[in-house]
């Protein structure tokens, strides 16, 4: 989940649980409210009917003395107007029967939902109705009960609350809505931060964030830059030192190579020799020695051509004598020569190839030479094509790719534990290229980029 959404929905619950406990306040405010105009009510209504029963409680001696005068009417317009609305007052004079009077209950708005009067009444109950007697020094006067119809509680409980819920959800809505432009706005240099160590993992190491006016970010940022960095610094370091290994290697290639042609050729060439004389000297009674005199030069040749091969696998010294386009096409023949027709090596070049300058130039064959002994290795294909570009036109660059029908799994192969795959990446990124390795129709491509961008990559 992204932050900002995370950070929104973290706003809109702290929101939600301010309004829950705003709507159980209002709630429980209402509730007392109700009783406090229950009672305002009583105490009220109470006074009015004092003042409506006056003479019969303080002349006349109390309301059950007999009077020729009748009793004054209370349920009146004056005595509804000082009712609070759905409270209801109950009264009964002395020989007179209980009557109720009620204010009006639509005045408080459109009932209550079910599911709300069953929760209301479950949590605060209905309400107790208030008593009151009418006169101290009278307790035959009567008694004054005052209650609130539940409808009545339900509907004005029901008006507040709802009213505040609609303006906290306009209000939470807005909340939401400004928060989220609000933290977007604060986030946006997190963005930066992601996409700028996104291109550190793709190796672009020259970015550098610029300042932000958090220091939180800041510190980040700074964080970030001296990855890069560091980063800079050890690819460098390491992109020296592998150049310096490969220097090694094909020092001692060389080396190797001169010592075995030096020494095992001069061996090989003397042992030939000796098995001519051998048997061109032997006896016409011993044909033996005759037969195991060609044995040896048949040993022998099968040593020398071994030789061979090898001192064309370590030699690079070709390079500098005719230049990469010959020693590749010697490469290729030397492969089909021991393919012996059932693998057909295929090699197309175009451009200023012979002018790389010699780092480039023996990288390349190297890495041509361990594609070409892997496919033969790992695969039997019919076909292998060796295609080297050079492309001049805005970027130069020079653009390998070795393509084979022998099958193969790209997965396999990229994630492979031998050196062969890892040598030629650390070649290329010793040079700045890259090596990317895909399917081909009826096998596996392997394409290889090096960077020509400045005048030292030519001879």
């Amino acid at each position: 989940m992204r932050l900002l959404t995370l950070l929104v929905l973290r706003l809109m619950a702290v929101v939600l649980f301010c309004l829950t406990l705003a709507i159980g306040c209002l709630v429980f405010d209402t509730h007392r409210s109700i009783e406090s105009d229950v009672a305002a009510t009583g105490t009220r209504v109470n006074q009015h009917l004092q003042g409506l029963y006056w003479q019969r409680l303080l002349w006349r001696d109390g309301m059950a003395r007999g009077t020729l005068l009748p009793l004054p009417e209370w349920k009146s317009l004056a005595t509804q107007s000082i009712i609070s609305p759905g409270v209801c007052v109950t009264f009964a004079p002395p020989d007179t029967n209980r009557e109720t009077l009620c204010s009006q209950v639509e005045v408080l708005g459109q009932p209550a939902p079910k599911w709300f009067a069953a929760a209301y009444l479950a949590v605060l109950g209905s309400h107790e109705p208030v008593t009151q007697v009418l006169s101290v020094r009278d307790t035959a006067a009567g008694l004054v009960a005052t209650s609130v119809e539940p409808d009545a509680a339900l509907r004005r409980a029901w008006r507040e609350i709802s009213t505040v819920v609609e303006v906290a959800m306009i209000m939470g809505g807005g909340i939401a809505f400004l928060a989220a432009i609000m933290i977007g706005h604060a986030l946006l240099p997190a963005r930066a931060i992601v996409d700028a160590l996104r291109k550190l993992e793709e190796g672009q190491l020259s970015l550098r964030l610029s300042k932000f006016k958090s220091t939180e970010f800041n510190h980040i940022a700074n964080a970030v830059n001296r990855l890069a960095a560091t980063l800079r610094q050890t690819n460098s370091e390491r992109r020296a030192l592998t150049h310096r290994l490969f220097q090694v290697q094909e020092e001692e290639r060389r080396a190797l190579a001169r010592d075995l042609h030096d020494e095992f050729g001069q061996a090989l060439a003397a042992t030939s020799a000796l098995a001519t004389l051998i048997e061109s000297g032997a006896p016409t009674d011993r044909p033996d020695i005759a037969r195991d005199a060609q044995a040896i030069a048949r040993s022998q040749r099968q040593m020398m051509d071994a030789l061979r091969s090898t001192l064309v696998r370590l030699r690079s010294q070709s390079i500098e004598e005719v230049g990469l386009e010959a020693s590749l096409r010697q490469l290729v023949n030397d492969f089909n020569a021991q393919s012996q027709g059932n693998t057909v090596f295929k090699l197309q070049m175009s451009g200023r190839i012979a002018e790389l300058r010699k780092r480039v130039a023996v990288d390349l064959y190297r890495i041509v030479q361990e594609c070409l002994t892997n496919a033969c290795k790992h695969g039997k294909p019919t076909e292998v094509s060796v295609r080297i570009e050079h492309h001049v036109e805005e970027e130069p660059h020079v653009a390998l790719t070795i393509e084979d029908d022998g099958g193969g799994n790209v997965g396999k192969v990229s994630t492979s534990s031998g050196h062969g795959i890892l040598g030629m990446r650390e070649r290329l990124e010793g040079l700045g290229g890259a090596l990317s390795i895909g399917n081909a129709p009826r096998g596996l491509r392997i394409l290889a980029v090096v960077p020509l961008g400045s005048t030292e990559a030519y001879a």
